[in-house]
């Protein structure tokens, strides 16, 4: 291929994007696919002779589409947002037709300073102190890291070295293997997998700080206080702990103007990964969520895969152009209004949510992440999420919180709007009633085929509840052939249950509740509700 080609070709590739991005939303999010499905759709060997551009394009819909989950559909929710915009397209294009290897200053100076310049463009975005910050007089500063993954690694490599110099330069005869293998790490049980992974690979011992729903699953000052005393007196040396801003199952925050003034006054590394939340620091509005910062050794975020601390490889490609078009092109103003749009429509699910009493918000929402769940079993929104999924509109992942499945709903793409949050919770709803009706069907049967299975229903809006009971009571008594004392006494019961428990959580089993009282009052009771409240 030679310029002219390239030029006409490229072009063709615009278009080929374009088009895509622009008919994103009719593709299903998520591919119907086996693993395997690519290798028999290609050869087992590469050609010998150079193919046309012609035929690898035609091949881009046989073999790549099929198995692309669509990341930047608006029918998207899984996961975390990844970043996409045209100007850092156009940035992706410039750095790879660069192609410098920017290893040190003298093997690209534009690829060095820019990457500085603009990593201290981000920090005063973020309005983060100036040890932050490289242009300043202080040894701080950014560099663009591939994962967020390595980012936290590099963070505690850094904490190790500097844990281990500490105690040589006063016990310079201790050896290095015996500090080593005392060294102890924390984080919090809600902090990503890299975390614990990092540990590791650093080969220290990594302990999980354990948090609670009553706290919003923020790790608390008095128990990382405690753990470390409770190590310390086992001789073990804390050096590191991994505060985290915006955890992936629910987005938590840890409190970091708690943690940081411990880690400071134990000489322990805080670092903070605020992998999601970090971008949204660049508001007003959200800012006081990284009050706290001037307590941290080193602080990474990462829709863009941005860290402010050192690197591993030497390696790097100009990844800094990206930052330079999308900061000039957007600007501090269109960044903020993007980031309030996903926080907004994040929203408007969660008031979808909270509007249907079948449901349950399960962490508060904070930014663009929402976690809800049908009130019930983990068995039956297991279900819905499977549901959901194979159905390929749209794509959600779960999570664990305090030993129930969660459904996490997150704001993806840059091109989602309110009719799609409303068309996803239609769908959504649509496949919770099909869920629960077949729940009805198949404890009716199990019902008849012996006897009555443990029933645990949630039901909201007691008035509504006691007023259903009574109507069906009133009229199972007047028509059923047993209108004796079981049944009577029976529904009574389950009636005070009901105005007793202020939950609405509603058990009953054959030992208590007779099998007419099951067949002629609860399994009518649950159909009505779920009209009425559906």
């Amino acid at each position: 291929m030679d310029a002219a080609e390239f030029r006409r070709r490229g072009k063709e590739m615009v278009d080929l994007i374009a088009d895509y991005l622009e008919n994103i939303e009719q593709r299903p999010v998520y591919p119907d696919v086996e693993p395997g499905y690519l290798r028999s759709l290609i050869p087992e060997e590469a050609p010998e002779e150079p193919e046309t551009y012609e035929d690898v394009v035609k091949d881009i819909e046989r073999v790549i589409m099929p198995g692309v989950t669509h990341w930047h559909s608006p029918y998207f929710y899984a996961y975390f947002p990844t970043a996409n915009s045209f100007p850092a397209m156009l940035a992706d294009m410039l750095s790879g037709a660069i192609g410098c290897i920017g290893f040190s200053w003298a093997a690209s100076p534009a690829c060095t300073e820019l990457e500085t310049v603009m990593m201290d463009w981000l920090g005063k975005m973020l309005k983060l102190p100036e040890d932050f910050i490289a242009g300043t007089h202080g040894q701080g500063g950014g560099v663009i890291q591939g994962t967020a993954s390595e980012a936290t690694l590099v963070a505690l490599l850094a904490a190790r070295s500097r844990a281990v110099r500490m105690i040589l330069a006063s016990d310079p005869q201790r050896p290095e293997t015996d500090i080593t293998s005392k060294l102890v790490a924390y984080s919090s049980d809600q902090a990503h997998c890299s975390v614990e992974r990092a540990g590791m690979i650093a080969g220290v011992r990594m302990k999980k700080i354990p948090t609670e729903q009553s706290d919003k699953y923020a790790v608390q000052g008095e128990t990382l206080r405690r753990m470390i005393q409770e190590d310390k007196a086992a001789g073990l040396i804390p050096f590191y702990f991994c505060a985290t801003l915006g955890t992936t199952p629910s987005c938590a925050f840890d409190h970091i103007t708690e943690l940081g003034p411990i880690c400071n006054a134990e000489k322990i590394w805080m670092h903070i990964d605020a992998a999601y939340a970090g971008s949204s620091f660049i508001c007003p509005e959200f800012r006081p969520l990284l009050n706290g910062i001037e307590f941290a050794d080193s602080f990474n975020f990462n829709p863009h895969k941005w860290l402010l601390h050192w690197q591993i490889p030497l390696g790097r490609r100009f990844r800094s152009l990206k930052m330079w078009f999308v900061f000039r092109m957007y600007g501090l103003k269109g960044l903020q209004d993007y980031i309030r749009k996903h926080v907004e429509l994040a929203k408007e699910f969660e008031s979808l949510v909270r509007a249907d009493q079948r449901f349950e918000i399960s962490a508060d929402v904070v930014l663009g992440l929402v976690c809800f769940r049908l009130k019930g079993s983990n068995e039956v929104n297991e279900t819905l999420l499977k549901r959901i999924n194979n159905g390929r509109k749209i794509h959600l992942v779960p999570c664990q919180l305090s030993g129930q499945f969660v459904l996490r709903f997150a704001v993806c793409a840059r091109t989602t709007e309110s009719r799609h949050i409303r068309e996803a919770w239609r769908l959504i709803t649509q496949l919770a009633e099909e869920v629960m009706q077949e729940l009805v069907l198949n404890e009716r049967g199990q019902a008849r085929d012996g006897h009555p299975p443990p029933l645990t229903l949630t039901y909201p809006a007691l008035s509504l509840l006691n007023q259903l009971f009574i109507q069906i009571t009133l009229e199972k008594c007047q028509h059923a052939k047993n209108t004796g004392k079981d049944l009577v006494c029976g529904a009574l019961s389950c009636l005070r249950f009901i105005q007793a428990d202020q939950s609405a959580v509603f058990t009953c089993s054959s030992r208590v509740i007779s099998r007419d009282i099951q067949y002629n009052i609860i399994y009518p009771l649950r159909g009505i509700l779920i009209k009425t409240l559906g």
